[in-house]
């Protein structure tokens, strides 16, 4: 074959198979690749205290948007529009912005421990005082023009059986059902079953849902951390604990309003193949626009058993978890939670805030990107 021939077969057969720089004849045009929706979410913070000094660590490391406890003197249990206003106006001095504010009541501390029981312990009239202390911050948060309140209903608080060692010199807090031995055999609640919490919880939802609605403040509730067997722990059933106890509670009084706190890692905590199962959570709950601030951390393990890590080498793949959080549009904060610390180091908690904001941050231009 004479080269000049030989040549020009070649180059054809280079376009037939799609390898040179143009196309066949008859040859299938190529698809654009599926558009994605738009990156709507925010990256955000909660971690105390609501001062100066950390107000400006928020600010240079990229943090624009926060959930901040405010101030509440006097003895109150709520924050006047006031101290609410002061809030807002540290956080602008820092180029921030308060998206959602922490109560004093209703935090995720053990009921033995709380200074303020009286909602989760049904104690009559006091929780009628405190539901009243709530129903008093929302409207306060509206005419400060503070948009969410997050809160927890827990008696447990967050348990952990222990820490052992992580990467370097870090520990990571640890969760055995199969070990975990409670101090007491009871807590100052006494025996709480199904029924008994979902009646504290309906009180509660029944008086505060109506204000939040009145003055268009969303009020987010965090899971228990974490669930617990189908027997309880130290008496108590934790009912907000399984995936069909949130599904439950975002539809009493059902609301624009009334949603959750998406701990991420609290929920992987639920499952028995987080990997797998997350995602679809992830959608039930955001297509129903329930989700209103999301914990984004990562754990090593399964229901029952599993460790607190850092983000980039738990069992959820989060990169797929923030694309399932584009999937459903949502528009919130999303944030570091628990971190993992250094025993005698007090600067490697917010070292480990650091690293989380540039892990989440560096995810979401990559998103970004691909939008």
């Amino acid at each position: 074959m004479e080269r000049r021939a030989f040549m020009a077969l070649g180059g054809a057969a280079l376009a037939t198979s799609g390898l040179g720089l143009g196309s066949a004849v008859g040859a299938p045009a190529r698809t654009a690749p599926k558009s994605r929706k738009p990156l709507l979410m925010k990256l955000g913070c909660q971690s105390e205290p609501s001062t100066e000094e950390h107000f400006a660590f928020f600010a240079r490391y990229g943090i624009h948007n926060i959930c901040a406890k405010p101030e509440a003197s006097g003895g109150r249990l709520y924050s006047t529009v006031e101290e609410l206003e002061a809030l807002k106006a540290m956080a602008a001095r820092h180029q921030l912005q308060v998206d959602m504010v922490q109560p004093i009541l209703l935090p995720s501390s053990h009921i033995d421990k709380e200074a303020h029981p009286a909602i989760m312990l049904a104690n009559s009239p006091e929780r009628d005082r405190d539901i009243e202390a709530f129903q008093i911050l929302i409207r306060n948060c509206a005419k400060a023009g503070l948009p969410a309140i997050k809160y927890n209903m827990s008696l447990l608080g967050v348990l952990r059986v222990g820490d052992v060692p992580g990467r370097g010199d870090a520990r990571y807090l640890e969760w055995d059902a199969a070990t975990a031995k409670p101090k007491t055999p009871l807590t100052r609640a006494g025996p709480v079953d199904a029924d008994a919490f979902w009646e504290r919880i309906t009180y509660f939802l029944d008086r505060v849902v109506p204000v939040a609605n009145e003055y268009k403040v969303r009020i987010a509730c965090h899971p228990h951390d974490p669930g617990v067997p189908p027997q309880g722990y130290q008496g108590i059933d934790r009912v907000l604990g399984t995936i069909d106890g949130l599904k439950r509670f975002v539809t009493i009084r059902e609301s624009t309003y009334h949603g959750l706190n998406f701990c991420q890692g609290t929920i992987s905590e639920d499952l028995a193949d987080p990997n797998t199962q997350i995602h679809d959570v992830i959608r039930w709950f955001g297509t129903r626009k329930k989700i209103f601030n999301v914990h984004f951390r990562n754990i090593r393990g399964h229901r029952d058993k599993f460790l607190e890590v850092y983000p980039d080498e738990g069992s959820v793949d989060m990169v797929r978890a923030l694309e399932t959080y584009r999937e459903v549009g949502y528009d919130g904060m999303i944030m570091p939670d628990h971190v993992p610390e250094v025993p005698g180091n007090p600067g490697a908690r917010e070292a480990s805030f650091a690293f989380c904001y540039g892990y989440i941050r560096g995810l979401m231009q990559s998103a970004e990107r691909l939008a």
